[in-house]
């Protein structure tokens, strides 16, 4: 999605300049949230989340994986021996699954692409038992979404957390989205390890370290992405958990600039260095960098936001959210509908705005604003 966010940019600004896309998935770019999300209620359908990219006069590689970069001749290969040249590369390589440590079983399906969307549609529809391993952002979507596509199915999550979204809401509502997923029909195992997976037969069989023992038909595992930096190892370009960009996303070495989920920024607002995966940050970062990479010098400054669909519930977020900071709680009815402040150092440094909408800008401006305020008087900054 980024780097059709930058062609489309610099499109609008160059019609002839050549742009080369290198990518090694097999379609070309396309709307990533909906693969767990609307794809699998109805909203969308395949068709759908084109980003229609081919239309804009590029040369497109697919298939293709970058295996070396060399920025003195400025020169790309790839695993297929094909070189490239370029005067201004953007490396956008996003995230590279996590997977689960010690376990090699093969069928496990580390979900992110649309390839992986349409292979397990495809078991979905053949078969009805479905561990999901990871109770985070991917690992509750598709977990709701499977249940939601094929409601007779059996969809079990195994995490290692108090509850789902543990990392990143507070404690109680963590454990009320456990409760809420199985009124819908979601078996829900907090707390537990998974050890390891073998395959009986034609099923999966998942161990955990309490000694639990689950069948599957297929399993499906969320545990977040590292940064794809790989093709990075024999160059300069700075690294550390991403790429390291500066105000104009550009790296260390001349005319390299880097966005997306594999780019690491500073943010002015929150004053900190920020990695961020989601859908917003990788459209207005490919904005910018592609304004960047014609010449132009937009500095990028986005405090991003992103959001989720689980069931009937829904939420945006602006900032940093993260279960181990001060929250500050303000409901109108207890976790169905409200806002959750999250503070560091007493300031607020994200907003959580459960089932209530369209309040993000006013949460950024509250972010910017760096006030401590007292917990009772937060609750009413913005209304809902």
């Amino acid at each position: 999605m980024t780097a059709d966010a930058a062609i489309q940019s610099i499109r609008e600004i160059d019609a002839k300049g050549t742009i080369g896309l290198i990518s090694n998935e097999e379609y070309p770019p396309y709307a990533r949230p909906p693969l767990s999300k609307t794809l699998w209620t109805g909203e969308d359908e395949i068709e759908d989340i084109d980003l229609e990219t081919s239309n804009l006069n590029i040369e497109m590689h697919l298939n293709q994986t970058v295996i070396k970069i060399d920025p003195v001749n400025k020169k790309v290969y790839d695993n297929n021996s094909n070189e490239y040249s370029y005067q201004k590369l953007l490396i956008a390589t996003g995230g590279i699954p996590k997977k689960l440590p010690n376990i090699e079983e093969k069928g496990i399906i580390y979900y992110r692409t649309l390839s992986d969307y349409k292979k397990l549609r495809d078991i979905v529809d053949k078969n009805n038992k479905f561990g999901v391993i990871g109770g985070g952002f991917i690992g509750s979507e598709i977990a709701a979404g499977i249940k939601m596509y094929k409601p007779e199915s059996k969809v079990s999550m195994i995490f290692p957390e108090i509850g789902i979204g543990g990392l990143t809401f507070p404690e109680k509502l963590s454990k009320y989205l456990n409760t809420y997923y199985q009124e819908k029909g979601v078996e829900v195992f907090s707390g537990e390890l998974v050890t390891n997976i073998s395959k009986d037969n034609k099923e999966y069989l998942v161990e955990t370290k309490s000694g639990k023992k689950f069948k599957f038909d297929a399993i499906i595992a969320g545990l977040g992405i590292k940064p794809n930096i790989e093709l990075l190892k024999d160059t300069d370009i700075a690294v550390n958990d991403g790429i390291i960009v500066n105000e104009y996303l550009r790296t260390n070495v001349k005319d390299v600039y880097a966005a997306g989920d594999v780019a690491r920024h500073y943010n002015t607002t929150l004053n900190k260095s920020l990695r961020v995966e989601h859908e917003d940050n990788a459209l207005n970062m490919g904005n910018i960098v592609g304004q960047n990479m014609t010449g132009q010098n937009t500095i990028y400054e986005q405090l991003s936001y992103f959001f989720s669909d689980l069931f009937d519930l829904g939420y945006e977020a602006v900032g940093i959210l993260d279960s181990k900071l001060e929250t500050v709680e303000s409901w109108k009815k207890p976790f169905e509908e409200g806002i959750v402040y999250y503070l560091e150092n007493g300031k607020v440094v994200g907003v959580l705005f459960w089932n209530v909408w369209d309040k993000v800008d006013e949460a950024r401006e509250l972010i910017s604003e760096k006030e401590v305020l007292p917990p009772e008087d937060l609750k009413i900054k913005i209304q809902f």
